[in-house]
């Protein structure tokens, strides 16, 4: 039986149907969990927090979304557990992820001097000596969420705004921790030119009339399709 089938019967109030979803599941939960190890808790108990998530992303998932149940359920899974380390204390980052991250950061600040570019994760890990996995936890633990909470515009009174401004209402959001995970899985979801057009004015900060003559329109074309994009965006979007 498919997995929205299942979800369909469990929000019908069918136990098993539900246990089954978050079962089958368990993989995703541990590869997330596996993200979070070396910070001072064992994985069975990150594990079980995980599994809160997943089973509160059973609950909520919106059968009519048109995004696959594990990009929905990825946020909702870290968000518990950034959640309980954040609650329980100071999250514990390891030595060795230490020494790692100066590592990165020295090696990315070479890459980019010597060819004006960032480097991806599998350059750094074969630069640095160390496997993909530890570059994404010392990655992940240097700079967190930071670029879903990053401000990207600032209004004439000061006041900036995120991409998390921009993509969901956080009033009805206030228990929810969103990671850029999310983000990314959505930004793969759109059309290359739609995908372009927010990584050039929310990630290189390009104003509309920049945009517009880097890709041949007019800034008014920009604009239009950047709300449009956005309302697509926030419509997968509704926790």
């Amino acid at each position: 039986m498919d997995t929205l089938t299942l979800i369909k019967q469990a929000h019908q109030g069918d136990k098993t149907a539900r246990d089954k979803v978050l079962t089958d599941n368990t993989a995703l939960i541990w590869s997330i969990v596996r993200r979070f190890l070396n910070r001072g808790y064992e994985g069975e108990d990150l594990f079980q927090i995980g599994c809160i998530g997943m089973l509160k992303a059973i609950d909520r998932f919106d059968l009519e979304y048109n995004v696959a149940f594990s990009t929905y359920a990825v946020p909702l899974i870290t968000g518990e557990i950034r959640r309980f380390l954040r609650d329980d204390g100071i999250i514990k980052i390891s030595r060795s992820i230490k020494e790692n991250q100066n590592k990165i950061i020295a090696e990315t600040e070479k890459y980019r001097e010597t060819y004006h570019l960032e480097p991806t994760i599998e350059q750094l890990a074969e630069i640095c000596s160390l496997s993909k996995e530890d570059v994404v936890t010392a990655i992940e633990s240097l700079r967190s969420v930071e670029s879903i909470y990053k401000e990207v515009d600032s209004s004439s009174d000061g006041n900036g705004v995120s991409i998390l401004d921009k993509l969901v209402d956080k009033t009805n959001n206030e228990n929810l921790v969103i990671d850029r995970v999310l983000i990314k899985q959505l930004l793969d979801t759109l059309e290359e030119k739609e995908r372009n057009i927010i990584i050039l004015r929310y990630y290189k900060n390009k104003t509309q009339s920049d945009i517009a003559k880097e890709i041949g329109i007019t800034q008014v074309q920009v604009s239009r399709l950047e709300k449009k994009i956005l309302n697509k965006l926030k419509n997968q979007i509704n926790f």
